[in-house]
């Protein structure tokens, strides 16, 4: 089986709101999760309470997210910043 290689250049990331993308779905989670307390028995009567979980699991894994989403933004705004600072040796 012949190796496979790629024909084209990979496009450029996406780059975008990635902070307030990540915090907006980690509030849905939690807001599902809340929403879903109250039918608690219901979800436990019917054998879906992997529902409940998985929201609950969502949401810490969105914080997580958030975490490192702010830490990646803070790592491209310091090496832009060292870029711009560093001497540039053109001439």
């Amino acid at each position: 089986m012949a190796k496979w290689t790629p024909r084209h250049e990979a496009p450029e990331p996406l780059e975008g709101p990635v902070v307030a993308t990540i915090t907006g779905g980690t509030i849905i989670w939690f807001a599902l999760f809340l929403v879903q307390i109250p039918f608690y028995s219901w979800f436990a009567d019917h054998d879906l309470m992997w529902w409940v979980w998985t929201c609950l699991a969502g949401g810490g894994l969105g914080l997580i997210g958030i975490w490192y989403v702010r830490g990646r933004e803070a790592a491209l705004k310091r090496a832009a910043a060292e870029r711009d600072e560093a001497p540039r040796e053109d001439a």
